[in-house]
């Protein structure tokens, strides 16, 4: 379809895993203003804001090409900030989504894509320990207690 992927997240570790999952492109939003360097590339005609940080989304705006969207899926707690101009001289949108909703659409396209998760295994003995990183919001996969090991 000739679109190309780029993926905005902050540190440069983490370009490594964004490529490898099918990025084209890398931003490292923690060295510069990721709306800049998407402009720079002509804009985006869609921009899918996954993580839950109010404050990383409203510079993604200037990002959008002319008629883009701004599609929101993460839970922020926080307002976004945006620049109502660059909504009206861009005929820019915001959409927010809920995700994950339709189990069985799902599954179907995860059997259609054959996607499979990414899951990072500790034993039972470091359940705690997988929670409490779980809920500092640093786990990178799913975490899953593994029993066999």
């Amino acid at each position: 379809m000739g679109f190309r992927t780029v993926a905005v997240a902050r540190g440069k570790e983490k370009e490594k895993l964004a490529r490898e999952l099918g990025a084209h492109e890398y931003i490292d939003s923690a060295s510069g203003d990721p709306g800049e360097e998407l402009r720079k590339w002509g804009g985006a005609k869609a921009i899918l804001a996954t993580a839950a940080n109010s404050k990383s989304q409203g510079p993604l705006l200037g990002g959008l090409a002319p008629r883009g969207k701004l599609i929101i899926v993460g839970v922020g707690t926080e307002p976004i900030e945006i620049n109502p101009a660059q909504l009206i001289f861009g005929s820019r949108t915001i959409q927010g989504e809920v995700v994950g909703t339709s189990i069985e659409d799902t599954l179907d396209f995860s059997a259609l894509q054959a996607v499979r998760p990414m899951i990072e295994r500790v034993p039972l003995e470091q359940a705690a320990e997988a929670y409490a990183k779980m809920m500092r919001n640093e786990a990178r996969f799913r975490m899953v207690i593994d029993f066999s090991l």
